[in-house]
């Protein structure tokens, strides 16, 4: 039986996400939408959400998804009231109605298998697979240099460069966890410089984690550009022209001496792990050390602090949290 796991795409930002989200979505069972913003929302609200079980709490938090700032509902170009009623004929708990969204999206192309979008991701693995039990993830690794030069130049990115270099070590850092923890079906790492030099290699071997069929189509993923990336994200401009290295290596020239050289203070240990050479850059100055670390500590306390809210949230679930709409996941759902 072909699988009917659904798929997320994770990774620090600018790493090419946008590209493999479209070379998945070019495959002929497997949808994934530009990105959302209402699934890791709607989780740590779930207290405000309420019990699942309960049509009228399906119905408000479909409303929410559908109608809320922010949530970039619009984003899937769906029916905001076919899917309200189709989520609140969905399975009792809060997987299942997020889930419905984007099996709605899915439905949308006639694939019966659908995935998910957003770098992020990466820093909640575990929330995921509390909604999704059978989830399966897919990390794309970028050269961090390259990562904080592109982020740097975004115009939606409101950090600094001392940002920009904790959330690769942070992607990074997770995704080791990810590796050693997570049941080998269930988390594939792959590098994007190595996606770009040989995309059908690559992507078969994403097909066989995934258990489908490897398509051609797959290499060329210009053709869904434009139904799957949506044109505000002037920023994605290349996901419309042919696969290409031409950014590969570019930190070299978009970097300052000293950022270049923080980079590699820094990460340098993790870039060599995944076959990244290192340039010889002088040890970073003082300074530049002490606002990174300044930097990456407050992210640390944010995300513990995080934590320790949905631990407590957790001893008062107001209803089921995992998806019941999979073969797998029906399998497996009992609460985590």
């Amino acid at each position: 039986m072909q699988s009917d796991r659904p798929i997320f795409v994770i990774g620090c930002p600018r790493s090419g996400t946008t590209l493999l989200q479209l070379m998945l979505h070019s495959h002929p069972r497997i949808a994934v939408p530009p990105e959302t913003r209402f699934l890791i929302s709607a989780y740590f609200h779930r207290r405000v959400h309420g019990d699942m079980r309960v049509p009228s709490n399906r119905r408000a938090l479909a409303e929410w998804i559908a109608t809320g700032k922010g949530t970039k509902f619009r984003e899937l170009g769906l029916d905001a009231r076919e899917f309200v009623e189709e989520a609140v004929r969905a399975p009792g708990s809060l997987g299942s109605v997020l889930g419905t969204a984007f099996a709605s999206y899915a439905q949308r192309f006639a694939k019966p298998r659908w995935g998910d979008k957003r770098p992020s991701y990466f820093q909640h693995v575990g929330t995921i697979r509390r909604m999704f039990p059978d989830a399966q993830f897919v990390h794309l690794i970028r050269d961090g240099r390259d990562c904080v030069a592109s982020l740097k130049e975004m115009p939606w990115y409101t950090g600094d460069v001392y940002s920009a270099v904790s959330n690769w070590a942070e992607a990074i850092d997770h995704g080791r966890r990810h590796a050693a923890e997570l049941p080998p079906d269930a988390y594939f790492e792959l590098r994007y410089e190595d996606l770009t030099a040989d995309p059908e290699s690559v992507l078969r071997a994403l097909c066989t984690f995934l258990g489908e069929d490897y398509d051609p189509a797959m290499r060329d993923p210009r053709q869904v550009a434009s139904i799957a990336v949506p044109e505000h994200k002037v920023w994605h401009s290349n996901t419309h022209r042919e696969v290409t290295r031409a950014r590969v290596g570019s930190w070299a020239d978009r970097l300052e001496p000293w950022e270049i050289a923080l980079c590699e203070t820094v990460l340098g240990d993790r870039l060599a792990a995944f076959g990244y050479e290192l340039s010889g850059a002088p040890r970073a100055a003082r300074e530049h050390l002490a606002a990174y670390r300044a930097t990456a500590s407050r992210r640390r306390v944010a995300r513990w602090k995080r934590q320790a809210r949905d631990r407590v949230s957790r001893l008062r679930e107001p209803g089921p949290v995992a998806a019941m709409l999979t073969t797998a996941q029906l399998a497996r759902c009992q609460p985590v």
